[in-house]
């Protein structure tokens, strides 16, 4: 006999991950981090002292002061203003480029997971071919084929992340699939669109939650890689991979220009990190065994 005071299992288990998450030390500090980045990104014109596309040719590569904390670069640009403007660009690209590469590769995934056969076969084959081309090496050919821009790079590091996405969901699918309980709602009658979206989705979603997080780490530094190519976004505007492409020219005579964009890509990176290993822990199923 049940009484109105048991939770569903379905109910307590989403409570244990969620506790698991707020009291998981990876979680807490990686999230802390990405939430510290995304309120500089969106209060940025509040935070930075500076325009960040002012130049003062009185202060050209000036070292880190009460005035200017972080130094000026080769325009007399106060860099912590450019730092702080920078996290707009880094933080775009590490979620629209993942929510492009969740997209695409999430439904082809569940696709070929669900139905098999041809349809498997082929999304497999162009995965698979995707997957030969290193993730840098494919995201620097679309970019560049694209043109510079911070929007072009964005899909270019999407597309690019895009196979990740539909081998884990694809594998995930063949697991939950066979469960007796798909079986049952097969055997119901319910139509495979449904089956799909109402209980396989809902079922894939942890691991895919995790590899997003841990991606857009990935998406970081890719976004920081093509702006210091010239392939990203493009000056005047800041960012802080084309910061450190002008930084390299003054390593000697003013190294604080490379230290504070190349210390907030490592900090938001390993952000992203923690966060995605910190959900991993907590929505592991067998911590619910």
């Amino acid at each position: 006999m049940t009484t109105l005071d048991t939770p569903a299992p379905s109910t307590s288990r989403r409570k244990s991950a969620f506790q698991r998450c707020i009291s998981h030390p990876s979680t807490i500090i990686g999230g802390s981090i990405v939430v510290f980045f995304v309120l500089v990104a969106i209060f940025a014109p509040l935070l930075a002292p500076f325009d960040p596309n002012l130049s003062d040719w009185l202060s050209i590569r000036q070292a880190p002061s009460a005035l200017h904390w972080f130094g000026t670069d080769d325009l007399g640009r106060d860099i912590l203003s450019r730092v702080i403007f920078g996290a707009r660009a880094s933080l775009m690209a590490g979620v629209i480029s993942v929510a492009i590469a969740i997209a695409i590769g999430v439904p082809l995934g569940l696709v070929a997971g669900y139905f098999g056969g041809v349809l498997d076969m082929v999304i497999s084959r162009l995965t698979d071919a995707l997957l030969a081309c290193p993730f840098l090496v494919l995201a620097i050919a679309l970019a560049a084929f694209l043109g510079p821009s911070l929007e072009n790079a964005m899909i270019a590091i999407g597309i690019s992340a895009m196979p990740i996405f539909v081998r884990l969901t694809r594998g995930q699918v063949l697991t939950v699939k066979t469960e007796d309980y798909i079986t049952a709602v097969r055997a119901l009658g319910v139509r495979n669109r449904n089956i799909i979206v109402s209980h396989v989705l809902p079922n894939v979603l942890a691991p895919i939650v995790v590899q997003g997080t841990i991606t857009m780490a990935t998406a970081v530094l890719a976004e920081a890689s093509l702006a210091f190519l010239g392939l990203g976004q493009r000056p005047p505007a800041p960012s802080w991979g084309s910061m450190l492409d002008v930084a390299r020219q003054f390593l000697s005579q003013a190294p604080w220009m490379a230290v504070w964009p190349g210390l907030a890509i490592v900090v938001i990176v390993l952000g992203f990190n923690l966060l995605g290993d910190g959900l991993n822990d907590a929505l592991d199923p067998q911590q619910d065994s």
